[in-house]
């Protein structure tokens, strides 16, 4: 039910790009149409990013390019710990637009993605419970991410 993984260019058409805070690091950025279920049960596809991350010396020998596709997976991981100690909130889970973060029992959810060469891998999803937040930001925004299969389909 996914598409393969595939590298991307950068907006100057460059493969590998290089890290801000130390030249000698880069990565490389890979995307996955995936099909996924949105909380009401509705099908989507929707792209999946990642970065290949290393040093720049390794990914060019690994011999990257545009349009490449990979064998395997990105995989979506969720957690109620940081993955990052330094910088939690770079890894916060968004619901959509709103700007609130997902979290279950109050405890804000982190997620990040990350490439496996095995189409195995499993994704580890935590399940978000603010619910009633969400809705309220959806209501006053005037619009809702997801169709109502119950209403939207009566009429077809």
């Amino acid at each position: 039910m996914s598409a393969k993984v595939k590298v991307i260019a950068n907006e100057n058409g460059a493969v590998i790009n290089q890290s801000t805070n130390n030249p000698e690091y880069g990565y490389v950025k890979i995307v996955q149409v995936r099909t996924l279920f949105d909380d009401n049960g509705f099908l989507r596809a929707k792209p999946v990013n990642a970065l290949i991350q290393g040093r720049v010396e390794e990914l060019q020998l690994a011999g990257f390019y545009a349009g490449q596709e990979l064998p395997g997976k990105i995989v979506i991981k969720e957690s109620l710990t940081a993955f990052n100690d330094k910088a939690p909130e770079r890894d916060l889970k968004m619901a959509g637009q709103t700007g609130i973060v997902c979290s279950f029992e109050g405890q804000p959810i982190y997620r990040k993605t990350t490439y496996s060469a095995s189409s195995n891998a499993e994704d580890t999803l935590v399940q978000h419970d603010n619910v009633d937040e969400l809705r309220a930001a959806y209501e006053t925004a005037g619009s809702t991410t997801a169709m109502k299969a119950n209403t939207d389909f009566d009429n077809l």
